[in-house]
């Protein structure tokens, strides 16, 4: 329910008609109140693309609050002590951090995503691609997020990172179960498992850069290990939050991210042939994708001080808010049409990885696999299309499916 009024909003985010198509009920809320006051969460939520775009950037906002306030000061509760091990690396991760600290991190990582460096990856990338069709291409039949949308990015990342890819399944388990915590409200069952899973990826990735600390390699791990800034390197702790930051981002998002897209181009009936016909239309296609059908739905961020935002959102020191980067993806004050898939859209950047100092590091990588693996898809498959009707995941935070079963020939 939506009461424009007084821009309070009644949303139930367990409804599947809501978390399966959410592009709907962004509609409605840009009609009547692209700021508004969510319930359930108890916080405002913001759906504009000019005020997302403004507040990502936003000082006066931050991913952290405890290096301005105590938690006695917020009436914030102590913390669980079932989730010590899930708390420890998110105290650490990158996405959390605020400068200096932020700076001085993102600074020793940020190297290796240059668009130089990953531009090098491009054959490997093509040549995993194709090996993988080459194992069902026979079959007639597949399912996709298991046999192709899963393995791309994790292979990729892990390869860069240095970490052996037979312990991909491990990765993709402890990851699955770390982000199911990133939703309103988790179980205590759900804390319990994700910080199982975060005590098991905490000591895998201390025992790999031990290991690397005597074995150095040409890869991501030895170089976080090894570089400096001003004298400093990264300690244990920051390599580990780092490390697990980058594997969840590429075994969440970019496997979402490519499933979305196979999903919306073959559900829309646009033509692969005209879509993938060169680097420019490949490349139109790619960001549509990731505009229409966005993995990543909510970024939250704490007022770091009082804030009258605007006549009839105060802010306390310490409130959260949701910026809600999927719904300023289809705001019709800036994209004509929005609810529309428009692969020759060039109405300017979509907000899919983010804005500000917490702009995706991974963007440029991410933005490689998908112009790899979907053209290459469609080409050795140009009668693919959908066995079943894809399933969403029972998710809204992280939007995408359960499964993708596809057929041809």
């Amino acid at each position: 329910m939506i009461d424009a009024a007084t821009r309070h909003v009644r949303l139930d985010i367990r409804d599947p008609a809501f978390y399966r198509d959410p592009l709907p009920t962004y509609a409605a809320l840009h009609a009547a109140c692209p700021a508004f006051y969510w319930e359930e969460p108890g916080q405002w939520f913001f759906t504009g693309y000019d005020q997302v775009n403004a507040l990502l950037r936003d000082r006066r906002f931050g991913r952290q609050i405890l290096h301005v306030a105590t938690r006695a000061e917020l009436g914030m509760p102590d913390p669980k002590p079932h989730l010590a091990d899930f708390d420890r690396l998110e105290h650490h991760s990158l996405l959390e951090l605020e400068p200096p600290a932020h700076t001085r991190l993102r600074t020793l990582v940020n190297r290796a995503f240059v668009s130089r460096h990953v531009e090098a990856l491009r054959p490997e990338i093509a040549a995993l691609c194709h090996r993988l069709i080459d194992g069902f291409e026979k079959d007639g039949r597949v399912e996709l997020l298991k046999t192709y949308a899963e393995i791309v990015p994790v292979t990729v990342i892990a390869r860069m990172l240095g970490v052996p890819l037979d312990m991909a399944p491990s990765l993709l388990d402890w990851s699955h179960r770390m982000v199911k915590m990133y939703v309103f409200n988790p179980s205590e069952e759900t804390e319990h498992d994700a910080n199982r899973a975060s005590a098991d990826f905490d000591a895998y990735l201390r025992s790999i850069i031990a290991w690397k600390r005597d074995n150095p390699a040409d890869d991501l791990l030895t170089h976080m290990i090894t570089s400096e800034k001003d004298g400093e390197r990264l300690t244990d702790d920051e390599l580990v939050s780092t490390a697990v930051l980058l594997l969840n981002a590429g075994h969440e998002a970019t496997v979402h991210q490519l499933g979305n897209a196979v999903a919306t181009i073959l559900q829309t009936g646009a033509d692969p042939a005209t879509l993938f016909a060169e680097d420019t239309t490949t490349e139109r296609t790619v960001e549509e994708c990731m505009r229409y059908a966005a993995p990543l739905h909510i970024f939250q961020r704490h007022a770091l001080s009082d804030i009258a935002l605007e006549e009839g959102i105060t802010l306390k020191k310490g409130d959260r808010i949701g910026l809600m980067l999927a719904g300023a993806n289809v705001d019709p004050r800036r994209f004509s049409d929005p609810s529309t898939f428009r692969p020759d859209r060039n109405e300017g950047p979509h907000l899919s990885f983010g804005a500000g100092i917490h702009f995706c590091i991974g963007a440029p990588l991410a933005r490689l696999e998908l112009k790899l693996s979907l053209p290459i898809l469609f080409e050795r498959l140009p009668t693919l299309r959908l066995a079943e009707t894809p399933v969403v995941k029972d998710s809204y935070h992280f939007h995408g499916l359960e499964r993708l079963d596809l057929t041809w020939g």
